[in-house]
């Protein structure tokens, strides 16, 4: 019963991990607007993994799509890939774990079988949770690299600047921090890895106890008297000159083999 309840919560964590996995991967929230230094401004920018975004101060929002593959950088295309991937194999997994339930029967499919569906699918859910995790942590290193970066040319163009009287110029570079998508990723990898591993210890206790059966060896006997064929033989003869004939009426007459 404990084994069962672990694999229906691993598989409601799973799928609740690769729902949240695929949210966050259509969100646009990957990367906002810094407003440390301008809390105020007209417009705010913000970027996801498909999309960039502005809104005014009016509310309204207006995103465009990236129109080229290529012109992307090569670890913004890599973050897509693991976060695709992560989305499939959590789907494969969720389709397949389906059928290894063990409240669920179907037809005659035996203990074994839903333990090693449930084994592959634990498997798939911890490589997608690993993706997911992997993803949005390069996109957060990203994120980090350019921050410092953008701070570090501000702060340097900014001084230089201000000694020609042009220290305006550093409130014109725009930074990007942390946006809600990736915190999204982070937890939703860590659910279905937790899943992953749920359904993978409950396939132990799936599996059926192997039966052993004992053989046991017939030995004969070596005190067991032998069969000889020269006493029975000896009775047979012994038999057949001893023998006397009967007639119908009961009256014993002697044989040819007496007057021998």
């Amino acid at each position: 019963m404990a084994l069962a309840l672990c694999q229906c919560l691993g598989f409601f964590l799973s799928a609740i991990g690769v729902a949240g996995i695929t949210s966050a991967t259509i969100m646009n929230q990957w990367s906002t607007q810094d407003l440390y230094n301008n809390p105020v401004t007209e417009t705010f920018n913000f970027q996801g993994l498909w999309q960039s975004c502005i809104r005014d101060s009016s509310g309204y929002t207006e995103c465009r799509s990236y129109f080229t593959i290529l012109g992307l950088p090569a670890m913004f295309q890599a973050v897509r890939a693991l976060m695709i991937v992560g989305i499939v194999l959590g789907a494969i997994a969720l389709l397949i774990s389906i059928f290894a339930l063990k409240c669920i029967r179907i037809g005659s499919m035996e203990d074994a079988a839903k333990a090693n569906i449930t084994l592959t699918a634990g498997v798939m859910f911890i490589v997608a949770g690993l993706c997911a995790i992997i993803g949005v942590s390069v996109f957060g290193n990203m994120l980090v690299t350019n921050f410092w970066m953008t701070t570090s040319s501000m702060y340097t163009g900014g001084a230089i600047s201000g000694m020609g009287g042009m220290g305006g110029l550093q409130t014109l570079q725009t930074r990007y921090t942390f946006g809600s998508a990736l915190f999204v990723g982070w937890v939703a990898g860590g659910v279905t890895l937790i899943g992953g591993i749920m359904m993978c210890i409950a396939c132990r206790g799936l599996m059926p106890e192997e039966t052993k059966y004992k053989g046991v060896s017939y030995h004969v006997s070596a005190k067991s008297a032998g069969y000889k064929t020269s006493v029975y033989e000896d009775k047979s003869k012994k038999s057949i000159y001893n023998e006397s004939r009967k007639s119908e009426d009961g009256k014993s007459y002697p044989s040819k083999y007496d007057y021998v």
